[in-house]
């Protein structure tokens, strides 16, 4: 057996330590979650009825006047009861949201592991709404007590947002992943004309472009399920909108094929 002295056991331990530093520091820091409570009074809520919520960590020094928004993905609740499941989740309400959340990656505050952000007023959208904060419908079941009501959180979080600095960026960048990342497309244009026009503004959507396409089994089931995710948060409004992308089907704002010949490309980046 061999025997460890009490030298090499101390520089085993601090290598030990040191390691474990360096991993949490690359992995991020947490930021606390911000309520927007004031959203409550507009209809502006998550499935269940809480606030909606997001995580700020504030810029410094050259980055104090840049924003990058970025909005968080999960998929989305295409009828009432995958959006009762999803209700009693961080994903339907703000109430079950970790107090706490990781700032890593494009969100870190260090420069080595996030060089062209790390000193940005970086913010975390939380998701809540299972519909890319799409969906507006007034009406809401007291059986289920679900709020479909994406488009109006989108607004009360951006609105705050302007109030808390951003209505003076230099440059602001809105982005996101999955659900986040249409989220950013379909959000691209009105996130512009929401800030000044010398603020120069861009999009960037990470695995969010879902096209309109036949499965491996021949079957166009992203078709069904964008329909019913269109009828359950938004109705007829979607309907309308759909004759503006040159389709009869409700569902085409959601493939990017169809919303991407409607943007501004100067917006988005590629």
């Amino acid at each position: 057996m061999m025997v460890v002295d009490t030298k090499t056991k101390r520089c085993l331990y601090l290598q030990l330590v040191c390691l474990l530093l360096s991993t949490l520091k690359g992995e991020g820091f947490y930021m606390g979650i911000t309520y927007v409570q004031n959203a409550v009074a507009k209809g502006a809520v998550c499935l269940d009825g809480s606030p909606p919520a997001y995580h700020l960590d504030k810029g410094f020094g050259t980055g104090i006047n840049n924003w990058l928004v970025q909005i968080e993905g999960g998929g989305w609740c295409n009828n009432v009861t995958t959006c009762l499941v999803r209700k009693n989740t961080r994903l339907g309400s703000s109430k079950q949201m970790v107090k706490q959340l990781a700032f890593s990656g494009i969100l870190h505050k260090e420069e080595t592991f996030n060089p062209d952000f790390y000193n940005w007023n970086r913010v975390k959208v939380r998701y809540c709404d299972g519909s890319s904060f799409t969906g507006d419908v007034e009406a809401v079941n007291p059986a289920t007590n679900l709020h479909f009501r994406g488009a109006r959180i989108w607004t009360a979080v951006i609105e705050d947002l302007l109030e808390k600095g951003m209505k003076t960026a230099k440059n602001a960048l809105l982005s996101g992943c999955s659900a986040g990342g249409l989220t950013s497309i379909l959000h691209c244009d009105g996130f512009r004309a929401l800030l000044p026009t010398t603020t120069k503004v861009k999009c960037l959507s990470d695995a969010g472009y879902f096209i309109n396409a036949k499965d491996v089994s021949g079957v166009e089931h992203i078709r069904a399920y964008y329909n019913d995710v269109i009828t359950t948060h938004a109705q007829s409004k979607y309907v309308f909108l759909s004759t503006i992308f040159g389709t009869k089907y409700p569902d085409a704002t959601f493939y990017t094929q169809c919303s991407l010949r409607f943007m501004a490309d100067k917006n988005l980046v590629n």
